[in-house]
């Protein structure tokens, strides 16, 4: 029986944050540096949440093969299902990665988990942007969902240092210090924190129950939201697309897809255009945002082939 399963239970690792805050790259590199460790990922979407795809081996339906004896799982909304059967069908699994979406709550979902019996929480890591997360935190609307997702942590990975100069910086690390008192605070840039800093984080600690469990009157952070699913014209510009569903007004909060050979990644007011993973799909455009600000008109206009020459001469 592999050290890592004392008692029997497969250690389990939640990672949650806020929507963009970088959890799908964090996830990509414990899969590049799983070292011969067979890891199970569970994620809600391979669509909305890819894999790197130079690391993948195979597919099959719902199950992607991952190089180095790992495998990565889509759940959508059967996460007990897929936890239950996990073990029979893969008795070789020593840990799991569970990536929650990012509007969920972690400390909710590791205490669902901690209730089957082939399972312990090893964790709870949360990401948070630094340059926004603070801003968030005062808003109407995200900020429960914010500090309670904070709140939860083991660990806190700080997440793009380089947008933010380091007075603002050190602020912000202060800040996540208050918001989640049990939890190590690190700063890191594009994700970059060592693998097996992430794994064993309640290793010879008694287990806790999450805060999030006994909130009274908490809401449901999920129906505060909205996703829209949509195809996007061929001739698109991506760019002036990104510039379009970035822009103030339109409410969204986060956007992403493969679109014309390459990957848009939307995060508030900023957007970014990456190469596309190597063998990656055209895919339709997500676009998250809250149902009382996301405006379908704007992101309707934004998804026009032809637009304004305003945005070109900008």
């Amino acid at each position: 029986m592999s050290e890592t399963r004392p008692g029997g239970r497969l250690p389990v690792t939640v990672i949650g944050g806020y929507l963009g805050t970088g959890k799908t790259t964090l996830v990509n590199r414990l899969l590049r540096a799983a070292d011969g460790q067979r890891l199970a990922v569970l994620v809600n979407d391979f669509g909305a949440t890819p894999i790197d795809r130079d690391l993948i081996v195979s597919s099959d339906g719902d199950t992607l093969e991952i190089s180095g004896g790992c495998v990565c799982c889509s759940y959508g909304s059967d996460l007990m299902d897929t936890l239950m059967t996990l073990p029979a069908q893969r008795p070789d699994i020593e840990r799991v990665v569970l990536e929650t979406s990012g509007v969920a709550l972690p400390g909710m979902v590791a205490s669902a988990v901690s209730l089957l019996l082939p399972y312990r929480i090893d964790g709870i890591v949360v990401m948070a942007d630094v340059e926004t997360v603070r801003t968030m935190a005062e808003d109407a609307y995200l900020g429960d969902t914010i500090t309670r997702q904070l709140s939860a942590a083991d660990l806190v990975v700080a997440n793009r240092c380089d947008l933010v100069d380091e007075a603002s910086l050190q602020q912000t690390l202060a800040w996540l210090t208050l918001q989640s008192p049990a939890a190590r605070v690190l700063a890191a840039t594009r994700a970059e924190i060592a693998p097996d800093v992430l794994l064993g984080l309640r290793d010879a600690a008694p287990p806790r129950l999450s805060a999030t469990l006994t909130t009274p009157g908490a809401p449901d952070a999920a129906s505060l939201y909205e996703s829209l699913e949509l195809d996007v014209p061929e001739d698109i510009d991506v760019a002036e697309l990104g510039q379009r569903l970035s822009a103030p007004g339109t409410g969204v909060l986060r956007a992403k897809g493969i679109l014309n050979g390459v990957a848009l990644h939307v995060v508030g007011r900023r957007f970014e255009i990456d190469k596309a993973p190597a063998g990656a799909r055209p895919g339709k455009l997500v676009v998250i945002g809250l149902r009382a600000r996301l405006d379908r008109h704007a992101v309707a206009q934004a998804l026009q082939p032809r637009l304004s020459t305003s945005l070109r001469s900008a």
